[in-house]
Formats: C-alpha cells, sequence, structure tokens
C-alpha cells in the first residue's frame, strides 16, 4: 500500500495522491492510502464505507467545518505519474481535485489536535464523483450515514482559482415532445408535421428573458435554453415525432418545486404537447452570510463570487449547511491531458485554510 505523509507539503501532497491512479471505480488504492494516512492521527475518528473515507475531531468546540473531496478522476491519458514543470504541477486529478483534497488532508491532520481550532472538523475524502450519481460516495453519506454531513459550513474543494465559489445554480431538463402524422414530403397535406408544433415553444424560450439575483453578495443569472432538438425520418419525409430537450438553470432562492412551477409557466405549452422531467438537482444558497462562513471570507481577502454550475455543495444546502466551492486551479483544465494546477495556488488555499481554520489568538 502506498504510504501517504499529511505533515508533507501540501504540493508534495497534491503530486503524491496524483502518482496514486484512481479512475472512477478504481479508487480502491487512494482510498487505502487516505485511510491509512487518518488513522495515523490520534485524535481523529476514521471510519470507512465502500471507498469513501471520513475522518472528524470531536472537542466540543460549538461548531464543525466539513471539508470535502472527491479522489476519482476521469479516465487516464497518458497524464500520470506528475511532472512539476516551472511552478505548475501537471497530471491526471491535479487540478480536479486532488490539490484541493491535499489541502483538506494537510489542514485536516495539523489540526486534529486539541487546542489547534476553534472548530471542530470533518474531513471527507468520496469516491464516484465524475460518474453517475448512484456511485457518488457523498450520495451514499447523505443517503446512509447523513451525521456524517453534519456541520456549520462544509467546503468542497473545486478548483475555483483560489477564491471562494459560493453556493450553486439549479439545474431542471426537461424533454417537450410533439407528435405528428408520417406522410411524404412531396404529399406533406395527408401528413401532419410534429416540428412545427413545436415552434411556438421555441419562440417564447428563444424570448426569454432571464433574471439575475444578489444573494449574499453573490450574483447569480439564470438561463432557459433549448440544448438539444430531435425530429428526423428522412429527407423526404413529414417527422411524426419532435422533440426539444430544454434546461433551466435557476438561482437558489427558488425551491425545486418554484422553479418547476416557473419553468412550466415559460414554456406555456399548448396542449398537444407533453412535457417530460428528465434531470433535475436543486440548488444551493452561499450561506457566506453565517457568522462560520465570514472568517473563511476573511481569510481569502473577501475574494469570492456565485458558483454558475452544479456541484456537490447542493446535497449539503438541503440538509440545511451552508457550503462554498474552495479549491486551487482553473477548473478550465479539469478533465483535459494537460490537466495542470499552480503550485502557488495550492500553497496559497492551504494557507488560507489554515488562517480560518487554525486558533484565533487575539480573542
Amino acid at each position: 500500500m502506498t504510504s501517504l505523509d499529511l505533515f508533507a507539503d501540501p504540493i508534495a501532497l497534491s503530486a503524491a495522491l496524483v502518482d496514486i491512479e484512481s479512475p472512477s471505480h478504481h479508487e480502491e488504492a487512494i482510498a487505502d492510502a487516505v485511510e491509512g494516512a487518518l488513522r495515523g492521527l490520534e485524535h481523529a475518528e476514521v471510519a470507512r464505507f465502500g471507498n469513501t473515507v471520513v475522518a472528524r475531531t470531536n472537542f466540543g468546540l460549538g461548531s464543525r467545518v466539513v471539508l470535502a473531496g472527491h479522489i476519482d478522476t476521469v479516465p487516464l491519458a497518458d497524464n500520470t505519474p506528475h511532472k512539476l514543470l516551472d511552478g505548475t504541477l501537471h497530471g491526471c486529478g491535479s487540478v480536479d481535485m486532488k490539490s484541493g483534497m491535499a489541502c483538506y488532508l494537510a489542514a485536516f491532520a495539523r489540526l486534529a489536535e486539541p487546542g489547534k481550532s476553534d472548530h471542530d472538523l470533518t474531513v471527507i475524502a468520496y469516491e464516484g464523483e465524475e460518474v453517475a450519481q448512484e456511485y457518488n460516495g457523498l450520495h451514499h453519506l447523505e443517503r446512509d450515514h447523513p451525521e456524517w454531513l453534519e456541520g456549520d459550513i462544509a467546503l468542497l474543494g473545486e478548483p475555483s482559482g483560489g477564491i471562494i465559489e459560493a453556493g450553486c445554480q439549479g439545474s431542471i431538463r426537461v424533454f417537450v415532445d410533439a407528435a405528428g402524422t408520417r406522410a411524404h414530403s412531396a404529399r406533406s397535406w395527408l401528413g401532419h408535421n410534429a416540428a412545427h408544433d413545436l415552434a411556438g415553444v421555441l419562440t417564447r424560450i428563444a424570448a426569454y428573458e432571464p433574471r439575475a439575483v444578489e444573494i449574499d453578495g453573490c450574483e447569480y443569472r439564470e438561463g432557459l435554453n433549448v440544448v438539444g432538438l430531435e425530429g428526423f425520418v428522412a429527407t423526404n419525409t413529414i417527422p411524426d415525432h419532435a422533440r426539444l430537450i430544454v434546461n433551466f438553470r435557476y438561482a437558489p432562492d427558488r425551491s425545486v418545486e418554484e422553479a418547476k412551477a416557473h419553468l412550466e409557466e415559460a414554456l406555456s405549452l399548448e396542449d398537444e404537447l407533453t412535457l417530460t422531467y428528465d434531470d433535475i438537482s436543486p440548488a444551493a444558497l452561499p450561506g457566506l452570510g453565517d457568522p462560520v462562513a465570514a472568517g473563511l471570507v476573511k481569510a481569502v481577502g473577501g475574494n469570492f463570487r456565485a458558483k454558475f454550475g452544479w456541484t456537490d455543495v447542493a446535497r449539503f444546502s438541503s440538509l440545511g449547511v451552508p457550503a462554498v466551492n474552495f479549491g486551487p486551479g482553473d477548473p478550465g483544465f479539469a478533465h483535459k491531458k494537460d490537466e495542470q494546477c499552480p503550485t502557488d495556488q495550492i500553497t496559497q488555499v492551504f494557507e488560507q485554510l489554515l488562517s480560518y481554520l487554525s486558533v484565533n489568538e487575539s480573542e
């Protein structure tokens, strides 16, 4: 089993994690290494569920901060082992999100001692984030062991450029279907063109004016868009079926039910059209107004913005735990063959975590 030194420089720890190849469904080796290292901490309670490893302190400090990150990566692309070139760590998972995980593990190890932190801490290293929800270790914890997600605030180590990306948008994907009658296009009057029945709703979506809403100083911008069009039989045939695939990205001040109601109102479907919900992901409030979050905002110099995509912070938000994304690296390099993370951002995030979580000597 590979041995990890959680007290190493977080850049070295990031590199060590990259070198333990862990594409989704193959996380056992990295989970073994993380579990072994965490079990070496005297004051940490450690548990493992599948290839998800969790640990926490229980000093009774009155507040708890959760540090969570996934340990799986997308499939390898001849980009392991790591390379360290000109102040940049290269390798599969270097940005998404082994560098963030290294920062969280290193901070937890240093602060899992009496008198080191103002907060009790939980660290979660989970499997299966890059694949379907049924394999997601955080989903499994939410379903089977929700007590491990309890806290006053949760940080998710997704790459965010070293600043706070708070909360996340919700997402709803629907199918709008029309049924017609097939006919030869030379005798179109003998059929009914299903694609034409979608013209009204397509026009309404194109004319939709999305709103922007500010929550805790973060501006979230909504969007209603057609992301797919289907309806083809042959180039000389009137289609008897047509479908729009529509995605609604909504701000976290809407509940799922409110977002569904708004979407249906915006679409205003004609009676002959049918609506099918394909995927629904709840939004997550930023929670930056929470007192426990104030210290994090201060530690990062007040640098924060809204998160526009969906991330696992929504799982914490659904349990009433404010959550933010905070990790090193540019998410634009995620899943790429040349995946990379600046080492200065790894150091920055680690030091800001220590500043936020360590005992405040001035109090």
